[in-house]
């Protein structure tokens, strides 16, 4: 068994995208084969880009106000304790819209992470 507290948990480095931050809350360095649960904190106006990949995954909103942008570039707002699930391959983005943090539980099958 592995507890954890969020705040104990590093940041990966995440330099490359403008106002995003993410830990790897549970993963492969847990004992965690099948799955990986990632925290991601947008800052206000920050985004991730607009992507798709190879594995599907699951997100539940835990603070604030975004959107997702779906697969026909439709915006999607979203708050907190709304669940999303994002098919492989699916066209996705998101985007913090409110003026504090918009953080999102993500859980992906490892490949995900490699």
């Amino acid at each position: 068994m592995v507890i954890k507290n969020l705040k104990d948990v590093p940041h990966e480095d995440m330099s490359a995208f403008k106002g995003v931050k993410k830990q790897i809350l549970i993963g492969p360095r847990d004992g965690s084969e099948e799955i990986v649960m990632r925290y991601f904190s947008l800052e206000p106006g920050g985004n991730t880009p607009y992507h798709s990949h190879g594995f599907p995954h699951v997100v539940k909103v835990e603070k604030g106000q975004g959107i997702i942008i779906d697969k026909n570039g439709k915006e999607h707002s979203l708050e907190c304790n709304q669940v999303i699930y994002v098919e492989d391959d699916e066209v996705h983005g998101f985007k913090n819209t409110g003026t504090g943090s918009f953080d999102f539980i993500c859980i992906v099958p490892p490949r995900g992470e490699n």
